[in-house]
């Protein structure tokens, strides 16, 4: 195995380099610190693909690293078969610098190796990818994003003939085949716009959308509720300069909004995001513009989706006159509940109801299941874990979902996509939002009434930053550190169970996810699967929301003394 000096060269006197590319490598010839963080391991091919910092080098996103991993997942598909090369994949990317570029180049190699390729004609939403996959049959789907991270980051993310994300056993192979490829000397390669001349590359288009949005507008319950109040309820809405920009104001349009306010400064497609620090919906901050023209219109509610539209952050006007997030706990409480009483008054709540969100989303999820017998499922992190449990529901044929939603502003109804989809779930929270708007009540107060009906729950995160090999080893210590000796008290409560799913548990694959539980008290650690960094997520059950913050506090307390914070 080359070490990193070795394999900075390597780079360096490639042909395959460009002028410009070998003089950006030269230029670092003296920062061993820098030439380190490039080159010092691969990316990791994961469930989730490829993410990183745009830059040359193995450990970067840039086009060789595209080209790479899209022949190592060009082999996996071609030994499916001919039938599964003639069904092919289709391809999608957002407005990030270098989508475009690097989604028209993963297109090249796959006809190149015989595959045929449906790419989209411009950026689209993540979960019409997902759609697009499940309605044209290809035998898998890739997409160039790297959703809601800065904007020095791009992705990699692969799907299956579901349309969920892959299933582990191909991102194995395909990392085993990056293993065995090299990275200049083994790729096949096709000029685009040859591939597409010779029929081997087609163009996904308005008709696309339009299947997707038939889809999406027959998920919504009541949307007579929407039409009645149409006049008077007023949304803000921005994209943060990505690919929700014109489906999501189109499908609320079409449900009946007849206000739906956009803020024309994050309707422009940039991928440097110019107006925000990070394009992160999770951040409140990054919605000053809409708060600000939510003021002077009177806006009821503030929808902002990230850059590839598969993420939904949610602010509403207080009594105050102030904008207040939701969070993606009580967004996804909020959805449950309403689908839930919405559906039961229409008479279309299935039999077999179930819902499914993650072990580290907010316990409110069960405590609504269980009083409204509702099954209830609980998956690791990830909407592909969440696809597999409804693979299982059909096959076994179980039950039917209603509503799969994690705590990271992500939500997922109907079976056309097999991810998390903003653009479903904007139509969705805004027949919710008309719904309480009629009854003169705001999802502020709304979840104020579920919890004096449920109990008061409070769930907040924590992420320690861990960047570059020693990052990775400082987590790795950290967790076999907590593993080996676990605290005894978390915020003045014993800690009565500790649930380690390193070996695999409760019917959840092996993972390196660790849980601590008091009485009243949960905190999991877990690495982030795609950002060096590691995850606390801490909740707390109580009689008020002031004590359940209190034991949040002191239980994040006592963990950052473990972790030396």
């Amino acid at each position: 195995m080359r070490n990193y000096m070795e394999e900075y060269q390597r780079w360096l006197d490639s042909p395959a380099l460009s002028n410009a590319e070998w003089e950006e490598l030269n230029a670092i010839r003296d920062d061993k610190k820098e030439i380190e963080s490039r080159f010092f391991a691969p990316l990791e091919f994961g469930t989730a693909g490829l993410r990183g910092e745009m830059a040359l080098g193995c450990r970067r996103m840039n086009i060789h690293v595209i080209r790479h991993a899209t022949q190592a997942f060009a082999e996996v598909i071609k030994s499916e078969g001919e039938s599964a090369c003639a069904r092919g994949i289709a391809i999608c990317f957002d407005c990030r610098i270098n989508s475009e570029r690097f989604a028209h180049e993963a297109a090249g190699v796959m006809a190149a190796n015989g595959i045929h390729v449906r790419i989209f004609d411009a950026l689209r939403p993540t979960p019409e990818l997902s759609f697009a996959v499940k309605h044209y049959g290809t035998t898998a789907g890739l997409n160039i994003t790297a959703s809601h991270n800065p904007k020095e980051y791009n992705g990699y993310k692969v799907y299956w003939s579901d349309g969920a994300q892959l299933p582990p056993q191909h991102a194995a192979a395909i990392a085993r085949n990056m293993e065995r490829l090299d990275i200049f000397n083994d790729i096949q390669r096709m000029d685009f716009d040859d591939a597409v001349r010779q029929g081997l590359v087609e163009f996904m288009g308005a008709e696309t959308d339009e299947a997707f949005l038939s889809n999406v507008l027959r998920q919504p319950i009541d949307p007579d509720v929407v039409r009645r109040v149409a006049d008077r309820f007023k949304i803000v809405y921005t994209p943060f300069h990505g690919a929700g920009w014109h489906l999501v104001p189109e499908a609320l349009h079409r449900l009946g909004m007849t206000q739906v306010i956009p803020v024309k400064e994050q309707m422009v497609l940039d991928g440097t995001f110019p107006t925000v620090k990070s394009p992160n919906p999770e951040n409140p901050e990054g919605f000053y513009l809409a708060v600000d023209l939510a003021k002077e219109v009177g806006s009821d509610l503030i929808l902002g989706t990230d850059p590839d539209s598969d993420r939904v952050g949610v602010m509403v006007r207080g009594a105050d006159g102030e904008y207040h997030t939701i969070t993606g706990n009580q967004m996804g409480v909020l959805l449950l509940d309403y689908i839930i009483t919405a559906r039961r008054r229409k008479g279309t709540l299935p039999e077999n109801a179930a819902a499914i969100s993650t072990i580290v989303t907010s316990k409110m999820v069960r405590r609504i299941c269980d009083v409204n017998d509702i099954h209830f499922d609980e998956t690791f992190t990830g909407f592909k874990f969440m696809a597999e449990k409804l693979a299982e529901y059909q096959r076994d044929g179980s039950y039917q979902y209603v509503l799969a939603f994690e705590e990271s502003y992500g939500y997922m109804m109907g079976d056309y996509v097999r991810d998390k989809d903003a653009v479903t779930a904007c139509v969705m929270i805004t027949e919710m939002a008309a719904y309480y708007f009629e009854q003169g009540m705001t999802l502020a107060q709304a979840m104020d009434a579920l919890y004096e009906k449920f109990g008061y729950y409070r769930n907040e995160l924590q992420s320690v930053v861990l960047p570059g090999e020693d990052g990775m080893e400082r987590m790795s210590a950290i967790l076999t550190a907590l593993r080996a000796a676990p605290p005894h008290t978390l915020a003045g409560e014993h800690v009565a169970r500790v649930r380690d799913y390193l070996g695999g548990l409760d019917g959840l694959p092996a993972s390196d996810v660790l849980e601590l539980r008091t009485a009243h008290v949960k905190v999991i650690v877990r690495p982030s699967g795609t950002e060096p960094k590691l995850k606390l997520y801490y909740s707390a059950h109580a009689r008020t929301m002031a004590e359940a913050a209190t034991l949040c506090a002191a239980a994040r307390q006592d963990m950052s003394a473990r972790l030396g914070e």
